[in-house]
């Protein structure tokens, strides 16, 4: 995953967190939460690259 996905998944879950605070819907919290879960798992478990051992 590289830096600006990464940046770029953070703002839309921070512009999604607000939304769901305007609008208090089920769907942007989900929505949010499911986006935010995948830039972690994407933060985590993006390498620099191929490994050759």
């Amino acid at each position: 995953m590289g830096v600006a996905a990464f940046f770029c998944g953070l703002l839309l879950c921070v512009m999604g967190f607000g939304r769901w605070h305007e609008t208090d819907s089920p769907w942007w919290l989900g929505g949010t939460l499911v986006l935010l879960a995948l830039v972690v798992v994407g933060a985590i478990t993006g390498g620099g690259g191929k490994k050759t051992d």
